[in-house]
Parts: structure tokens; C-alpha cells; sequence
């Protein structure tokens, strides 16, 4: 089976090379709304797509980390059912957080992609490699990322971003050739 996606090839070059992609959650994994209980507890909404894209990167050997803002019940049960191991929660600076998850993996910010949709995204999305926004994202995270995906935020803009990682590595056409065997 042909792969049905493209993107530009100058856009495939830039995104050659990353080995860790750090991903924001609200607003990116999911579409951004905070929906409470009466208990007060947070709801969120994941898309499928999107998680299906996370296990993509896993087996094709990319490391997804997650730096967010939050910390939930659902969130956590959400990325282990994933098997995202790379986690930190509640973490508003996010900067240095990505920095020490490079240092554990011996990585380095060039072999780094981001997602993310906020000013809290910024200064992690500037270091990258490669920098992703959705089409939901603020302004200025679309400004520095170096592809604004079609989709937006919690509906498709993860999927999208791990596609294009997936085809830059070059690993894009096996995954899906593996699928249609099985």
C-alpha cells in the first residue's frame, strides 16, 4: 500500500534527525476546553488518532516525552495506557524540564521536535529542532513553529505531527505496510 500523506520535502529535511518529541497537553493533545464534575474534578477528551500517532512514534524508536502544566487522574491513565513513560506533570517551566529529560536520554536539543499551542510552549518550542503548532494554536507559538498543522488541537493536529515525523524518518511506509499485513 502508497502512502496517501505529503508534505514538503524542505519540510521532511528540517524534521530529519529528531529522536525525542516533547508534547504539550492542553490545547494539543486535547482541544484546550477544562471540563469539571460536580465534584470538581477535570474531564479531558483525547483523540484516538492522536494516541494511535504517540504508539507510531514509540515503535518506530522516537522517545515521547510530555511536559504539562497540569496533573490529572485521567491524564496519567491516559499516556500509561500510551506507554509514555517520559512524564512531567505540573510543571509550569517547562524549560528546564526538557532539558533534563535530553540529559537522561544523552540527547541533545537538535535531535528535539515540540508541540505545543501557548507561552508556555515557547521556550522549549525555540530550542527544538522542529516545532509543531495546531491550527488552534496562540499566535506566537504558530510564529516559531516551523509547521502549523491543518487540524486542530484534541482532533487530529497530534496524528498529523507524528505522520510527518514518521515519513521524515523514513519510517513512515513500513509502519503502514505492517499494518495492512498483519
Amino acid at each position: 500500500m502508497a502512502p496517501a500523506l505529503n508534505f514538503a520535502p524542505e519540510l521532511l529535511l528540517k524534521a530529519q534527525g529528531i529522536r525525542v518529541v516533547f508534547f504539550d497537553v492542553d490545547g494539543v493533545l486535547t482541544d484546550g476546553g477544562l471540563h469539571y464534575t460536580e465534584a470538581g474534578e477535570t474531564i479531558k477528551r483525547f483523540n484516538t488518532l492522536d494516541g494511535q500517532g504517540l504508539k507510531l512514534l514509540q515503535r518506530a524508536g522516537l522517545v515521547v516525552a510530555v511536559i504539562t502544566g497540569r496533573d490529572s487522574q485521567p491524564l496519567r491513565t491516559r499516556l500509561q495506557a500510551l506507554g509514555v513513560t517520559q512524564v512531567a506533570y505540573g510543571t509550569e517551566d517547562k524549560r528546564p524540564a526538557a532539558e533534563h529529560m535530553l540529559q537522561s536520554l544523552g540527547l541533545d536539543w537538535q535531535q528535539a521536535a515540540a508541540m505545543g499551542d501557548d507561552w508556555p510552549d515557547l521556550a522549549v518550542m525555540q530550542r527544538c529542532a522542529f516545532a509543531c503548532a495546531p491550527l488552534n494554536a496562540h499566535a506566537e507559538a504558530k510564529a516559531i513553529a516551523h509547521h502549523v498543522t491543518t487540524a486542530r488541537g484534541g482532533d487530529g493536529a497530534v496524528r498529523e505531527f507524528c505522520d510527518l515525523l514518521l515519513i521524515a524518518s523514513g519510517q513512515y511506509a513500513n509502519l503502514l505496510q505492517a499494518s495492512t499485513d498483519g
